[in-house]
């Protein structure tokens, strides 16, 4: 995710727009549609062939306006997708710093273990959720994981929801043997269950995009849009067309694009959410919780929040 300051530097956020995967593919786009605007120019005005069209602009028009209705509903679209993403990952916060406190307010001052254990499970679910709604966790990003835990958890096909039992069967474990009383045991339920709501809404917003033949259809409908706009202005604007043609094109292309890079908001785009560094800050906070490790993450990179080429 790109991180910037409202009203900060004005050319400096628009020399950051070009440095996005999406602006490289519309810049392609549109130097193609430039190039095909030259050549039905060129082809038009070297034969003499403007007096057989007579295709009405304000045809166009309207389209134009049809079209920008479908583009505002798929922006919208992708943004509410972003920003729940966005909001889910912010409870997500929240409830692990509250089981944390939780637990150690709950449990026995002098069990250090279960402190232990507590705070190495949790940071684990974070970090093996970030990977999980990318391409698959990453099993050496976990954290305190001795030999036989790797190979369970490489039997595992869904490792979040693992961990999110190990924590829970370690809590109704203390439950059982009179460690904590029926209204901790009530109250710390809650703030597990708000991890697994949280990775089901996840899965949600990965699993569900926006239906294929609306995508598909407007992909069409912006293809067959740019292509047949230059033979609508050539016989009015000659090739003043070219440049016309490459800035509504960019105009229309770009919406689309930008909202298919944000619909994913758990990837590694610029725009993408920086999923990995929220985890890692809720590592952070829950050790220096349970545990009293205030520098576990200061040494830690971020992530690397670009399309790869």
């Amino acid at each position: 995710m790109i991180y910037y300051k409202t009203n900060g530097n004005w050319f400096g956020d628009i020399n950051h727009l070009f440095r996005s995967w999406t602006m490289t593919r519309i810049i392609r786009s549109v130097l193609f549609i430039g190039a095909y605007t030259a050549v039905i120019c060129f082809v038009i005005d070297f034969y003499d062939m403007g007096k057989y069209l007579s295709m009405n602009i304000s045809g166009f028009s309207l389209l134009g306006i049809i079209l920008s209705i479908f583009l505002v509903f798929r922006t919208n679209s992708a943004y509410d997708r972003w920003w729940e993403a966005r909001k889910h990952w912010g409870a997500l916060v929240n409830n692990t710093r509250n089981l944390a406190v939780y637990v150690h307010a709950m449990f026995p001052k002098n069990n250090h273990e279960v402190r232990h254990f507590m705070a190495k499970h949790i940071a684990n679910f974070c970090i093996a959720l970030v990977e999980h709604l990318r391409e698959g966790v990453h099993i050496e990003k976990l954290i305190y994981l001795h030999d036989e835990e790797r190979a369970i958890y490489k039997t595992k096909g869904h490792i979040p929801n693992y961990i999110a039992f190990l924590i829970f069967d370690r809590i109704a474990e203390a439950h059982r043997q009179g460690e904590i009383n029926e209204g901790d045991y009530i109250n710390i339920k809650e703030q597990h269950q708000s991890l697994l709501d949280i990775l089901g809404a996840c899965e949600r917003i990965k699993k569900t995009p926006i239906p294929f033949s609306y995508a598909v259809y407007l992909k069409v409908f912006i293809s067959a849009y740019g292509l047949l706009l230059p033979f609508a202005l050539v016989e009015t604007f000659q090739y003043g067309t070219i440049p016309l043609v490459m800035f509504l094109f960019f105009s229309l292309l770009g919406i689309e694009l930008m909202g298919q890079e944000i619909e994913d908001p758990f990837g590694l785009d610029c725009n993408d959410l920086p999923t990995g560094d929220i985890a890692h800050t809720i590592k952070t906070n829950v050790f220096e919780i349970l545990e009293d490790k205030s520098g576990l993450n200061k040494s830690r990179s971020l992530d690397l929040y670009e399309k790869v080429f």
